[in-house]
């Protein structure tokens, strides 16, 4: 629906934050930046021509013309940024991940409920125009059921372009473990079909190289590969990779009792659909088998239809998804409704990760993974986690 209500964001942190677009959208209005770094400060001040410019979020948010914050800060800082943000009244959009432990999960769901102010992580692949595809196919029946689904982040060459910064420093992202980095996975199919993860085995890969040590971690592995069993009993396996021999990629592909679906490969597969079919075929051992009916698939770019207000559809960041998410959030706060990305969907796809990374370390262990779902979280006089 129409509305001339104005949404008032700040926006914090002149890296990736200047990907959105706030200033574009008709109910929304940027009042204020804030960054550390004088240049970032100047990067978001010319991005959003906003002149009220402050050092830091804390001086932010003591801003009274702000009712929202987007917090695109480093990943150890997201919760104490959001939960500051929320106790000095203001919603928030955060990057991911929502959180790096189950401490930080706990708090910030908590800290959601008691003020009653609107939290959304901006993850990304939620938008991804073939997910947008995946998610109305879902919602018609035409996956039948999805029994089984794999996705993968692979992100090669960390450690040359993201773990320090220009005067050699080590950033955050220095040693992160794979599995703190989750939700460009688990988005995938926890965003499709609802389901949550329930429990996780875990596997990592390091090839002890100095330059990995010492981390703020103290996470040995480059690369780790989960396999979750969700709460429908079904499998899901994700992969996230720092270093090896691959083609960079956030994909996933879903298995259906009736349809499947593949995202582009970055090996140079297309998108493709499969569906049953009523052909036969032989496989090369001359035996016959059920011929799936293949398709190639030309992924819509939604971001050019009614979807978005007029001014956002404009082609953006991970394939199309920072148009969608800036109107998911702006969208929510005018009409007062839940985005899609609340604080329980962002806990969902982000716990999965810390508990899968803790298997790893365990050689494999099969671990529980807790809820934290309104209704199902343990009260803090209960709570104690098992890893």
């Amino acid at each position: 629906m129409a509305s001339d209500k104005k949404i008032r964001i700040g926006v914090v942190g002149g890296g990736f934050g200047t990907a959105f677009y706030w200033s574009e959208h008709p109910n929304c209005v940027v009042t204020a930046v804030a960054d550390l770094r004088p240049d970032r400060r100047e990067a978001l001040r010319n991005r959003f021509k906003c002149d009220t410019v402050y050092d830091s979020l804390e001086e932010l948010i003591k801003d009274k013309n702000v009712d929202a914050v987007a917090v695109f800060t480093g990943a150890p800082d997201h919760v104490r940024h959001s939960v500051a943000c929320l106790k000095a009244g203001k919603h928030v959009i955060c990057a991911v991940p929502a959180a790096m432990s189950l401490d930080e999960c706990h708090e910030l769901v908590e800290t959601v409920e008691q003020t009653g102010l609107t939290y959304m992580m901006a993850e990304t692949s939620y938008y991804h125009q073939a997910m947008i595809s995946a998610r109305k196919w879902y919602a018609e029946g035409k996956f039948g059921e999805i029994y089984y689904a794999e996705a993968e982040y692979l992100h090669a060459g960390m450690e040359h372009v993201l773990w320090y910064d220009e005067n050699g420093k080590p950033t955050w992202r220095h040693g992160l473990p794979p599995m703190l980095y989750p939700t460009h996975c688990t988005a995938f199919l926890i965003g499709l079909t609802g389901e949550r993860l329930v429990e996780v085995t875990c596997l990592g890969w390091g090839d002890g190289d100095p330059i990995n040590f010492p981390n703020r971690y103290n996470n040995p592995f480059w690369c780790e590969t989960a396999f979750f069993k969700t709460d429908r009993g079904h499998p899901f396996r994700v992969s996230v990779n720092w270093r090896g021999a691959f083609g960079g990629c956030e994909r996933a592909q879903w298995y259906g009792s009736k349809m499947s679906f593949f995202e582009p490969h970055p090996n140079g597969l297309p998108a493709i659909i499969r569906r049953v079919g009523g052909q036969m075929e032989k496989d090369s051992g001359g035996f016959e088998r059920a011929a799936a009916e293949y398709e190639k698939y030309e992924i819509p770019e939604w971001w050019k239809t009614d979807m978005l207000p007029e001014p956002l559809r404009v082609p953006s960041g991970h394939e199309g998804s920072h148009v969608f998410l800036t109107h998911e959030f702006i969208d929510a706060l005018v009409n007062e409704r839940q985005p899609a990305i609340d604080v329980y969907e962002a806990i969902a796809y982000t716990a999965p990760g810390i508990v899968a990374h803790q298997s790893a370390l365990k050689g494999g262990e099969l671990l529980k993974i807790p809820s934290f779902d309104k209704g199902k979280r343990k009260k803090r006089q209960e709570w104690q986690w098992d890893i």
